[in-house]
């Protein structure tokens, strides 16, 4: 006798131990008639050790029996409902154990308070061999025949804290294949399956689509959302992102298709009928310094911004008609791996840190460190004198003055060495007494080695029966 399971991951066949356990099978068999085990979810999944499934609440505490089913639906029942039991003892047989991957038992409720333990609706699977520990305590009737690949997908889900799947496995249509028990008194097959889960879970199953039953253009739109925001996760695990949530700003325009020839005052000097700006660069190649043909333009206000991107728009700017859009860059945002040059605010412009303060001596400072940081970025002069007052070290503007001193010395330094190879002569070392003796040293022993040459060289003439001057 066996039951066909259509799960949201494959089929799984069960072939049922009617022989044995006759009771434990019927019960099984006639839930399965009723839909009551249709879209139940597997509501606890341990890996290498079992699935559990055939609770309608998915919570583990509920499920009752075909009987005490029967029971509760009838209405025209002589008995009091209180009289039939939930639960129905439980069919042990020894000889059945959990050896082998894929038995089918009854989980046996325990005992409580004013009603006695048993087996009701509630069944689960294992998914490894040999697991002794559950000999005695729950009720084999059935084994998995077909399905085990359903079973090491089962096997491999992802589960919360309480072992339930994260995307739940629903028992999606019950087929049984061979029933020999006649019908209990009072059992109603329900004309069609249920449609809506019965523990009302928002959680989709493995097979669905939870956007299959919204309009097409709402569908197509929550696609793109959930595919850009996916694209913005990726883009920040790889670095090129601050953080998967960044926006643009929006005082930032982008401006290009501009002539080689244009500069950043220009570009600077036309736009600035819209507002006051902040900053306006037009990028150039770092090697030979020639524009690539567009510029960042940062506004003061959101609003100036917006005027300037619709009446600059296809404007003609040194006989070439520019394309103006709001910048898509973050750049700016992470200053730890941005190439921009850090500008500051013009000279008596109070800068975005120092909003709504009129102290030019801030602004004066702000500028200057910038400059500095830029000098230590890029590269530069850095003899110039920041004209910063001393601060709390006493580090003040006389850091330039100290600077020019420097290069005058290492001027030096080049000059001296220059005149040391025009001359050809050797350089001098710190300790020329001690160099001058090793060097008479190693004179020493070369004329040694020398002399024991021709020494042994005599040698082997007188030897040979040549004549030699020995």
């Amino acid at each position: 006798m066996s039951v066909l399971f259509e799960t949201s991951l494959g089929d799984i066949v069960i072939d049922l131990e009617v022989d044995n356990c006759p009771k434990t099978c019927e019960n099984f068999l006639k839930l399965c008639k009723v839909y009551y085990y249709n879209l139940n979810a597997f509501f606890n999944v341990s890996k290498d050790f079992l699935a559990q499934a055939g609770d309608p609440t998915a919570t583990g505490t509920g499920g009752e029996s075909i009987w005490s089913l029967i029971a509760s639906e009838t209405s025209s029942s002589t008995k009091p409902e209180s009289s039939v039991p939930r639960y129905f003892p439980p069919e042990i047989v020894p000889k059945l154990k959990h050896t082998q991957r894929g038995t089918v038992s009854m989980a046996v409720a325990p005992a409580l308070e004013g009603q006695k333990g048993g087996g009701g609706s509630q069944f689960f699977i294992t998914l490894a061999d040999n697991i002794d520990y559950l000999d005695g305590k729950h009720a084999v009737f059935g084994h998995v025949v077909e399905g085990f690949d359903t079973l090491d997908k089962i096997n491999e889900v992802y589960v919360d804290q309480d072992g339930r799947p994260f995307k739940d496995i629903r028992i999606r249509h019950v087929i049984i294949l061979d029933d020999p028990f006649p019908d209990p008194p009072g059992l109603v097959k329900p004309p069609s399956s249920p449609i809506r889960p019965p523990d009302n879970s928002t959680r989709i199953a493995e097979d669905e689509d939870p956007l299959a039953t919204l309009p097409e253009e709402e569908e197509e739109r929550i696609r793109r959302e959930k595919a850009a925001a996916a694209s913005a996760l990726t883009l920040e695990m790889v670095g090129d992102l601050p953080f998967a949530n960044v926006r643009p700003p929006e005082n930032v325009l982008f401006v290009c298709k501009l002539n080689p020839v244009t500069r950043d005052e220009d570009l600077e000097l036309i736009f600035s009928r819209f507002g006051t700006i902040m900053s306006c660069q037009v990028i150039r190649d770092k090697k030979t310094g020639d524009s690539l043909q567009y510029a960042f333009i940062e506004f003061d206000k959101r609003e100036d911004a917006e005027q300037a991107y619709f009446k600059m728009q296809n404007v003609l700017v040194d006989d070439r008609r520019i394309w103006v859009d709001f910048s898509q860059s973050v750049s700016r945002l992470n200053t730890q791996w941005s190439n921009d040059i850090v500008r500051g605010p013009k000279r008596g412009q109070v800068p975005s840190g120092f909003a709504g303060r009129e102290d030019l001596e801030e602004t004066r400072r702000y500028r200057n460190q910038a400059t500095h940081h830029h000098h230590q970025k890029h590269g530069g002069d850095y003899g110039l004198v920041f004209d910063v007052p001393p601060d709390q070290n006493g580090h003040g503007s006389d850091r330039g003055e100290r600077r020019k001193k420097r290069s005058r010395s290492r001027e030096k330094d080049s000059s001296r060495e220059r005149r040391r190879r025009r001359s050809k002569s050797p350089p001098r070392h710190p300790t020329s007494k001690y160099k001058e003796s090793e060097r008479d040293s190693h004179r020493d022993r070369n004329r040694g080695y020398e002399r024991d040459r021709r020494t042994r060289s005599r040698s082997r003439d007188g030897r040979s029966g040549r004549d030699g001057r020995y």
